[in-house]
């Protein structure tokens, strides 16, 4: 392989790793809180708001069940007003963010829901507002589940930041696309494949390692 072809492929590696993190980062700000309220905006919960808790839940299941590669092309429009145009690295943040944030939110309720509700009763009996179990009950004994299911969703954006490649979104799934399986290179097509598998075990290992620190079990 060509010293021009392996400068591509590092470039198109950072592009991956650029359009996963900060995809990632926006959707976890954003995902975070909406996992929270999905728990606790349910009936008999502490922020119970039922009617609230029904809409959110429909959004993010709306969104959910729409295909990636649909989603992409679906908020073109939407892509080019934010960041001008809908090809690119920066163009492909915005749906793996859109797609990502709803994923986030369940598998954060998911996790809240395992925290034992004797606990919340607790904090509730010496006077603990809804903030502060939030803040130092709930977060806090679920957070290594958190990570674990943070770990997964990053493997997700990793496979479609890939699938952005279909549309110009760069990274290593554009390489594949463009110069493994459009000029007929096999060896491209299988040192993205390999790539990407290097980059998912090591995701994988991370969050395992920072999960298995923070569990208090």
């Amino acid at each position: 392989m060509s010293s021009d072809m392996t400068l591509l492929l590092i470039k198109s590696l950072g592009q991956t790793l650029y359009m996963v993190s900060i995809s990632m980062i926006i959707a976890a700000v954003i995902g975070i809180p909406l996992g929270i309220l999905l728990v606790t905006t349910a009936k008999g919960q502490i922020l119970e708001c039922i009617a609230f808790n029904r809409i959110i839940a429909g959004l993010v299941n709306a969104v959910r069940s729409i295909p990636f590669i649909i989603l992409m092309v679906a908020i073109i429009p939407f892509t080019r007003s934010i960041v001008g145009t809908s090809i690119g690295t920066t163009a492909a943040m915005v749906p793996l963010t859109l797609a990502a944030i709803p994923f986030i939110g369940r598998q954060v309720e998911n996790s809240i829901k395992e925290v034992p509700y004797g606990l919340i009763e607790a904090a509730l009996s010496l006077g603990a507002t809804p903030l502060q179990i939030i803040k130092h009950v709930l977060l806090p004994e679920a957070l290594s589940s958190i990570i674990s299911q943070l770990t997964t969703v990053v493997i997700g954006l990793i496979g479609a930041s890939a699938m952005a490649g279909t549309i110009g979104g760069g990274g290593v799934g554009d390489l594949a696309i463009r110069y493994g399986y459009q000029r007929f290179r096999p060896d491209i097509m299988l040192i993205t494949v390999i790539i990407l598998v290097v980059v998912v075990q090591l995701v994988q290992f991370i969050g395992n390692y920072i999960a298995a620190r923070l569990n208090k079990k």
